[in-house]
Parts: structure tokens; sequence; C-alpha cells
């Protein structure tokens, strides 16, 4: 999944500053499951805008609203009816949700609320670690299902490097090697003669390399 953070309070304060009628938008995708931008989270930011308002004697209008999807036009289009007398929209959404916003209501500036981090999985209850980078060319089977760009830090292809130490990577003794996990892997799935393959040096164009990426599928279409 996508992973967020939310912005600190002044941050989101001085984008909306000039403003006192706001439309908060949360989120019930990703940003709910990381605690970033869901309706829990829209309701808290509310009430935490509207009193630093107070204390700086402006008095701001807040419209909540969480849609099930920000990144989906179909959803989107239901604000419609809620973006007429609002000054500004504050998306709590990931940054594909801000840009549609921003794309389907033009006349009005969006402002984001969360820093989007990455993609990845929960490890335990309020930790979440990186594990895609969305390269457009997965390499997963060949590495046991560990992946060698998000979780190693040289994002090398064909073991680790001279730094790495007892399983841990040079960058951090708290961070696993992710070679060292590569090989547990094979060695538990009977696959080590696999390590010895040679993997091709990567072609980044399948990657942000030629700009902007989109899927077609013209079945759906």
């Amino acid at each position: 999944m996508i992973t967020a953070e939310r912005k600190p309070l002044d941050e989101i304060m001085s984008y909306i500053e000039p403003y006192h009628r706001i439309l908060l938008v949360g989120c019930n995708e990703c940003v709910t499951v990381c605690a970033a931008g869901g309706r829990k989270e829209v309701a808290m930011l509310s009430s935490a805008l509207q009193l630093a308002s107070m204390k700086n004697g402006k008095t701001l209008s807040v419209n909540e609203l969480t849609l099930e999807r920000q990144c989906d036009p179909e959803y989107v289009d239901t604000l419609a009816p809620q973006i007429e007398g609002a000054e500004a929209i504050v998306s709590m959404a990931c940054g594909c949700g801000v840009q549609e916003l921003a794309r389907r209501y033009g006349q009005v500036r969006v402002f984001p609320a969360v820093n989007t981090k990455f993609m990845g999985a929960s490890e335990r209850a309020g930790v979440w670690a990186e594990r895609c980078q969305g390269c457009g060319d997965c390499l997963l089977g060949l590495t046991g299902g560990i992946c060698p760009i998000a979780r190693c830090s040289k994002r090398l292809f064909n073991g680790p490097c001279g730094g790495s130490n007892n399983g841990k990577c040079e960058v951090s003794s708290e961070m696993d090697c992710a070679w060292a996990l590569i090989w547990e892997k094979m060695k538990e799935l009977g696959t080590t003669d696999q390590y010895e393959a040679v993997i091709s040096a990567k072609d980044w164009r399948s990657g942000r390399g030629g700009g902007p990426r989109k899927i077609i599928r013209e079945d759906l279409q």
C-alpha cells in the first residue's frame, strides 16, 4: 500500500492562511490503513485547524468529507456539490489523490495535508516498511520474493557489497542487509543455485526515466 504521514500543523496552516472556508477531504484507502488520512484523521485535523485559527483570532469553517478513493474520478466527481462555497481544498490522500482533485476542480486551490512516503507493508501495529519502488520490471521471482531495489541501500542486483556485516547493512546496524535476507530465503526455498545467476543491468526506462507512466487496459475501457 502507499504510506503517508501528516504534515506539520504549521505547514498546513500556512497553506490556508488566506482562506476562511475550506473543504477537508480524506481517503478511505491506503492513508486510512496507515492512520494518516482517513475519517478519524480528518476529524482530528479539522479540530486542530479550527482551534489554531481561533487562537489567531480567525474564524475557519471546515467541511469534512472522506471519499472511498481520491485517485478515482468516479468518487472525486461526487465532491462537486461540496465545492461551491469552498475557498480551498485540503486533501489528506496521497499525492495521487491530491493531483486528481486538482485536475477535476481546477478553479479551486488544492493543498496536501500529508507527505506521501513509499509503497510498503505492515510489519506490526503502527510500523510500515518500504517494500516496493514501482520500478516497472519486477525481479522478485529471481530474488526469493525480496526486493533488492527497495531493500538494498545501494540497489545491488548481484549479491551484497563488501560493507555488510553479520547480516546487517553498513548504512546502519539496525538495517538488515537485503542480500543476506535473499540468501536465507533461497536456502529456505531450496533455490540457492539461483544465487550464482547474474542479473543483467536494469533498463530503468521501465521505471521513471521516461517520465510519467500509464497502464492502459483496452478491455476495461
